[in-house]
């Protein structure tokens, strides 16, 4: 692709992800000037129309996050209007966005799946039936949310009213079984698993906070598993990346079962499998995200990542 082309750079928009949108398409536009791209940023908006027409773009370079981004729509406005844009097409960015869905799918391969319920707003006799069946400890998850918003962790000390719950991410939610262990992130590229860094928050898991709060999360790159856990997991989010119909870059979240799911804190009683939780067509682009993480102990700088995807950006 000629370096002449216009790329501009989609984030923002108004979803409980906006912030980290807006840090990760400044990365990319920085990453795009310096590689001599012309481009443009545009803070997502429900005029999407009139501001693609007014910029008139050869390419996107979607850098949103959640709903409106990454789970289809978008993707669908520029399929419409014939502009090619990066990442994976409507029908994986739909499917991955609903992590039932995913689950699904990618089980279909031999993924493991942690035992989960799916709870449906108002009713409350039938939720706690599932939750009783789930038992403690389990996690709380929205079906439509990224970057861990909603994520609620209840270990076997906790006290948990139901009945108080509110419903903040929809009209249905997760829960499932709570499973200790290694939390391990694949990048994948091309078709290719490029690595597994290992994630070791300071809290009590992978939050928000974690994630995009320097300090708050030591990352372990390539991740401290057995060459043969390694090779495991790098084949496992490959076939992962290939299932749901992933393109460009994408991450792979899994654990590791292999520590005492009670508090979290013994070695050695989990199956010493890999269970998945998701399938992330847009990884981050923030100073502490994961992929960029992963592709540099490769050798791949930031600004290839960039132009890689603007690159093999495709509509349709």
């Amino acid at each position: 692709m000629s370096k002449n082309k216009h790329v501009a750079v989609l984030m923002g928009g108004w979803n409980s992800e906006r912030e980290v949108s807006l840090r990760s398409g400044e990365a990319a536009f920085q990453a795009l000037v310096n590689l001599g791209y012309k481009a443009t940023k545009i803070d997502f908006s429900r005029k999407i129309f009139e501001q693609l027409r007014e910029v008139k773009p050869d390419v996107v370079f979607n850098a949103l996050h959640g709903q409106n981004g990454e789970d289809g729509r978008i993707q669908g406005v520029l399929d419409i209007l014939e502009i090619p844009y990066t990442h994976s097409g409507i029908v994986a960015s739909a499917l991955c966005m609903d992590k039932v869905l995913t689950r699904k799918i990618c089980a279909t391969i031999g993924a493991k799946i942690p035992h989960y319920e799916i709870l449906k707003k108002g009713e409350d006799e039938e939720n706690k039936k599932k939750i009783s069946a789930v038992g403690k400890p389990f996690v709380i998850k929205p079906i439509n949310e990224g970057s861990s918003v909603g994520v609620e962790v209840i270990l076997q000390n906790m006290q948990f009213d139901f009945s108080k719950y509110e419903w903040k991410y929809g009209d249905e939610i997760i829960v499932e079984k709570y499973l200790a262990g290694q939390e391990i992130q694949v990048a994948v590229m091309g078709g290719k698993a490029l690595g597994a860094i290992e994630v070791r928050p300071h809290g009590l898991f992978y939050d928000y906070k974690c994630k995009y709060t320097a300090g708050m999360t030591d990352y372990i790159m390539p991740a401290e598993i057995s060459e043969k856990k390694y090779s495991e997991v790098l084949e496992l989010s490959k076939k992962c990346h290939e299932v749901v119909g992933c393109t460009g870059i994408s991450r792979i979240d899994f654990i590791l079962n292999n520590k005492n799911g009670g508090q979290g804190d013994g070695q050695g009683d989990g199956d010493d499998q890999f269970y998945l939780l998701e399938v992330n067509t847009h990884p981050g682009f923030t100073a502490t995200s994961l992929v960029p993480k992963i592709a540099q102990h490769v050798g791949i700088s930031f600004e290839e990542i960039v132009e890689f995807l603007v690159k093999n950006a495709r509509h349709g």
